[in-house]
């Protein structure tokens, strides 16, 4: 038995936020990833086909997830919700904006971007975040960011658990992790690209009792650059609820997103 085996990736987008697979094909990709378990995880976003927290395909357990961004103060973080139940407060939090365009679940600026791209202006998907809506663009208008302790009162509310992710993306580590202490989990595991002092949030997580996750951050079409391995699972999985009975829970496979 393979024990470095990465065998679920918790961190992963979907074309509902700015992933490039739609949800059917990223379950795909995790089964030939040889994955056991994979999250969904759009940027403030729950995925709308996805109709239980946990659901599973052909062995596979798809975990239904959020990565919200938040205000922390000092910074922007990222966290990470999993087993997303829809409580009436996040879908109110979730809805999407009007931005003079027909609006459907999950529109945002990559979205935009693609259609930009699609059109007869003279911009590619890149040139239109460049040139238009980026956050320096004429065209970008500023999001509300739900404020951390809001953040993480709604993602309680909803989810089985709440961790803080990729810790070491943020300015202030220090101040980041200490919001993690806080938390039920932090990200451990993630394509940084660069060497980082992953001992500091193991010892964070054993001082606070948190869960360690971790996952790729996928937004292309690569599965367990970073995860778990079924060891560090266990803990995690222990705390997922069970997918629905066969035949009461879905995921579609076909897809239109």
């Amino acid at each position: 038995m393979d024990t470095d085996r990465i065998v679920a990736d918790l961190h992963a987008h979907t074309t509902v936020s700015d992933g490039t697979m739609t949800v059917a094909e990223l379950a795909a990709t995790a089964a030939d990833a040889g994955l056991d378990c994979v999250a969904v995880t759009d940027h403030d976003r729950v995925h709308p086909d996805l109709d239980a927290p946990v659901v599973e395909r052909e062995g596979l357990l798809v975990v239904r997830g959020i990565e919200l961004r938040v205000d922390a103060g000092f910074e922007r973080l990222d966290l990470l919700g999993y087993a997303v139940d829809r409580t009436a407060a996040l879908s109110v939090r979730l809805q999407p904006i009007g931005l003079g365009v027909e609006p459907r679940p999950g529109l945002g600026r990559p979205h935009i971007a693609r259609a930009i791209e699609e059109s007869a202006a003279p911009y590619d998907y890149a040139g239109a975040f460049d040139e238009l809506i980026g956050n320096d663009g004429p065209c970008y208008v500023a999001r509300e960011v739900t404020g951390l302790e809001r953040g993480v009162e709604l993602l309680r509310d909803a989810c089985a658990f709440v961790g803080l992710a990729h810790p070491f993306r943020y300015d202030d580590v220090d101040a980041a992790l200490d919001v993690a202490r806080e938390l039920d989990a932090v990200e451990r595991f993630y394509p940084y690209g660069r060497p980082v002092d992953d001992a500091r949030v193991e010892r964070v997580a054993a001082e606070s009792d948190l869960l360690l996750t971790g996952g790729s951050d996928a937004h292309k079409r690569t599965l367990a650059e970073a995860g778990l391995t079924a060891e560090a699972f266990e803990p995690v999985r222990d705390r997922l609820p069970d997918p629905p009975a066969k035949g009461t829970g879905s995921l579609p496979i076909d897809e239109q997103d």
